[in-house]
């Protein structure tokens, strides 16, 4: 039975079997706890956890949680892998930003090539990887396979050949929707693999049936018992080359099969793929790697399995979202900002549509660019799509921008059709929007919409940054609850926006779990 232990200056929630989070959520970890003693005297105390109930006997006064792979100092302190503090963002409106601001790699990037490590014998070095809360829950799916992970910075080592099950965490891919990527590399490799249902942003059906009869195109034999999927190789051994139709050009379907095919015997030809960069990106490792793959951004992969890949040295793309988010975030506040590293053939179409409504772009260097807002923007109309149309993931930004601006947006969502949901929060805020299923009709400043700061809550990553923007350019302070969500995808946002002059505080809260768990013991 797994155990909370009380060593005498830190706590470690463990479980046994498979480092999997518990409780409830609760990645194994060390918790640092403070005044448990007035003399600085620690009792060491043992408590078992039962999983059926919700409440252990101790003495906890007040607890900082931090990753067991983080250096960083006290100050600094982040929640581990699998607990979402749910902190509060006070966001005051009003202030212009000016300065420089350094881009993260791709989170999208990161994750992808995080699971595809398992594809190779050998240690990978990454570098760019950002610290984030879904990045820090890959490494933890992977360690709970028996990978070895190592991070510093954002340099990340990860040296696979320690597997030794095909079953990673089930929590921790119900909380973290790539690590669905793993059954690839897992089946391909081990000829094996038990993933559970992935979970993730709540932003719509995003269903993996492509990844599942793309696996099964390439040999496997796959069902679904009891929330898990259950994948093997027919032969018994490995997979082999086949061909298969995306009906959708899914990210993480291409990459899932991308990954397997890359170790299957034999060629595998997939039509209709994504294009995005970060699938390129993870086409890039796996050829490091000594994969054969032909057509990286085009529609069509042609993929020569190989018996073994080796471990490679890869840097990262910067990440194009959040650096659109930047761009917003300076529209929005019709000021001045420049940023690095970038590459700006991965922002064309977001260029484009700032260009359009009256910002000005220029190159700083070879990965630089600076963004010029005139103080009178128009709208525009906008419909989301895949790459390389206007990207998904910047949507609820623009449409927050297009709030501030003259005249009438209309804006079409087509990749998931629960991203709306920002739409009210922007409403409470003083954005006038009207919407009818997937498209919303932006009215601008001119036509009624003036922003002023009210409590508002993040409902998803994209939309959480949204909020922010929106904040920045309100009339008073605004108070965003729920900045878990933002965390999930932006390294330290808050202080980057503060670094260029925005007014931005955050408000520490305990996990909902601890919260739960103090109350039930008297300690609120």
């Amino acid at each position: 039975m797994p155990s909370l232990a009380f060593p005498s200056r830190a706590l470690n929630y463990t479980n046994i079997w498979d480092q999997c989070p518990i409780p409830n959520g609760f990645q194994c970890g060390f918790y640092k706890l403070k005044s448990l003693q007035k003399h600085g005297t620690h009792k060491k105390t043992t408590k078992h956890w039962n999983s059926s109930t919700s409440a252990v006997a101790t003495a906890l006064k007040s607890i900082e949680i931090r990753d067991p792979s983080d250096q960083t100092s006290a100050q600094s302190l982040k929640p581990s892998p699998g607990v979402l503090a749910n902190d509060r963002l006070m966001v005051c409106g009003g202030t212009a930003l000016s300065g420089h601001v350094n881009i993260s790699g791709a989170k999208n990037s990161a994750l992808a090539v995080l699971a595809g490590s398992l594809c190779s014998s050998g240690v990978s070095a990454f570098s760019m990887i950002p610290d984030l809360h879904d990045t820090r829950m890959m490494m933890q799916v992977l360690r709970s396979i028996g990978v070895e992970v190592h991070r510093s910075g954002s340099e990340v080592s990860v040296h696979p050949d320690g597997v030794r099950c095909t079953e990673p965490c089930s929590e921790a891919v119900r909380k973290l929707r790539a690590s669905f990527f793993v059954i690839g590399p897992l089946l391909a490799r081990y000829g094996e693999a038990h993933v559970a249902l992935p979970g993730g942003c709540n932003i719509g059906a995003r269903p993996i049936d492509l990844h599942l009869r793309g696996l099964q195109a390439l040999g496997a034999h796959v069902e679904i018992r009891k929330g898990k999927v259950h994948a093997f190789a027919a032969n018994g051994r490995r997979l082999f080359g086949g061909t298969f139709y995306l009906d959708y050009p899914s990210v993480g379907a291409t990459e899932t099969l991308m990954m397997a095919a890359s170790l299957a015997d034999g060629k595998t030809i997939l039509s209709n793929v994504a294009q995005e960069p970060e699938v390129i990106d993870l086409a890039e490792y796996l050829i490091a790697c000594g994969a054969c793959i032909d057509g990286a951004g085009t529609n069509t992969l042609v993929i020569k399995g190989m018996k073994k890949l080796h471990g490679a040295n890869f840097t990262i793309i910067p990440d194009r979202i959040e650096a659109g988010t930047f761009f917003i975030a300076a529209a929005m506040t019709r000021s001045s900002i420049s940023m690095s590293p970038v590459v700006p053939n991965h922002l064309t179409s977001l260029i484009s549509k700032l260009e359009y409504i009256g910002c000005r772009i220029q190159p700083t260097g070879p990965d630089g660019l600076r963004i010029f807002p005139s103080e009178c923007l128009r709208g525009v109309d906008m419909t989301t799509l895949p790459y390389p149309g206007f990207p998904t993931d910047l949507q609820p930004q623009l449409m927050t921008l297009l709030s501030t601006c003259n005249g009438q947006s209309v804006v079409e969502e087509t990749v998931f059709e629960g991203r709306m949901r920002h739409v009210e929060e922007l409403q409470k805020l003083g954005a006038k929007i009207r919407v009818s299923k997937n498209i919303a009709i932006v009215s601008g400043k001119d036509e009624g919409s003036s922003l002023y700061g009210v409590p508002v809550e993040a409902t998803d990553l994209r939309a959480g940054a949204a909020l922010i923007l929106a904040g920045m350019a309100a009339d008073g302070t605004t108070q965003i609850d729920g900045a878990n969500h933002i965390d999930r995808g932006y390294e330290n946002i808050d202080v980057k926006l503060c670094s260029l002059g925005a007014k931005i505080e955050r408000l520490p809260c305990l996990p909902s779990d601890l919260t739960l768990l103090r109350f039930e013991l008297g300690l609120l």
